[in-house]
């Protein structure tokens, strides 16, 4: 599981870094913040994980065929 990381800067920026979220899935947690904090992304800077794929458990991966359309 992942975390996030969030810093309130003397300025008013808010700074978050996502650590253990591999993908574009940390892109999701940056949409969220940025609504709940009315605030826009100025800077983004994407880290290793970002390039790196997500690998499901066993577990996950059974729970997804279960589904049905």
């Amino acid at each position: 599981m992942g975390k996030i990381k969030i810093k309130l800067l003397p300025d008013g920026t808010i700074k978050m870094e996502t650590e253990g979220i591999k993908g574009e899935k940390c892109m999701d947690y940056a949409r969220v913040l940025e609504k709940l904090a009315d605030a826009k992304i100025y800077n983004l800077q994407k880290t290793e994980e970002y390039y790196q794929k997500e690998i499901l458990e066993l577990e996950e991966v059974q729970e997804i065929k279960n589904i049905e359309y």
